[in-house]
C-alpha cells in the first residue's frame, strides 16, 4: 500500500469512529440519514460536488433550504465543536463511503474554511 493510500485509509478509520459519535444520529449509520429532516451523506451530489462548502457546514453549521439528490431539506445543521483533524477525518470518512469520490479532506482544508 502507497504512503498516500496509507494515510488516506488511516484517516477514514479515526474517522468512522468520529461519525459514529458526532455525526449517526442524523445521517444514520449508512449515511442515509432521514427522509425529510436530515439529508443523506450517501452518493451525496452536495457532499460530491463541493469539498468546501460542505467542509464550511460542518465547520459553521448550515440552516435553510439545501438541495441533496433532487430533494429539498430545510432543516439546520449546528457548526461541530471539532478539531481540523477531527472533522478531515470524519469528512474523509464520508467520502470513502456509501459510493462517494473518495476525497481526502486535510487539515488545512478545514482550517481555510474557519476564516
Amino acid at each position: 500500500m502507497g504512503l498516500a493510500l496509507q494515510g488516506y485509509s488511516q484517516s477514514a478509520e479515526k474517522g468512522k469512529a468520529i461519525y459514529a459519535k458526532t455525526c449517526i444520529a442524523c445521517h444514520q449509520a449508512a449515511g442515509q440519514g432521514i427522509p425529510g429532516a436530515f439529508p443523506p451523506l450517501a452518493k451525496s451530489d452536495y457532499l460530491n460536488k463541493d469539498v468546501n462548502r460542505a467542509i464550511k457546514g460542518v465547520v459553521k453549521g448550515l440552516t435553510g433550504p439545501i438541495t441533496v439528490n433532487g430533494k429539498k431539506y430545510s432543516g439546520a445543521m449546528p457548526a461541530q465543536a471539532l478539531s481540523d483533524q477531527q472533522i478531515a477525518d470524519a469528512m474523509t470518512y464520508a467520502y470513502a463511503s456509501w459510493g462517494n469520490n473518495k476525497t481526502k479532506v486535510t487539515p488545512a482544508m478545514v482550517k481555510a474554511q474557519r476564516k
